[in-house]
């Protein structure tokens, strides 16, 4: 009886926040035992504009490089600014 984990990154989202976006992103990882799945749970996180994404999967850096400009930065920063 083999045991297996793999995770996977399933699911990116891009979610319009009014003057910028962000990315919410979910992780599978997925359990089988002798090819057959047996468990299958997830993780999810958010990237904002001003995150470093140089950690990120190649899916997750390309959009936020089309996402993340610096207007979007911008306003992510003065919205962030009025909250505190």
């Amino acid at each position: 009886m083999a045991l297996s984990e793999s995770s996977v990154q399933d699911k990116i989202e891009i979610v319009d926040c009014g003057g910028w976006k962000v990315l919410q992103v979910r992780t599978a990882t997925i359990i089988n035992r002798d090819g057959t799945e047996i468990s299958r749970s997830f993780h999810r996180h958010i990237v904002n504009p001003t995150d470093d994404v140089s950690s990120e999967s190649a899916d997750v850096q390309a959009l936020a490089t089309q996402f993340f400009t610096d207007e979007a930065k911008a306003a992510y920063t003065a919205a962030q600014a009025e909250t505190i």
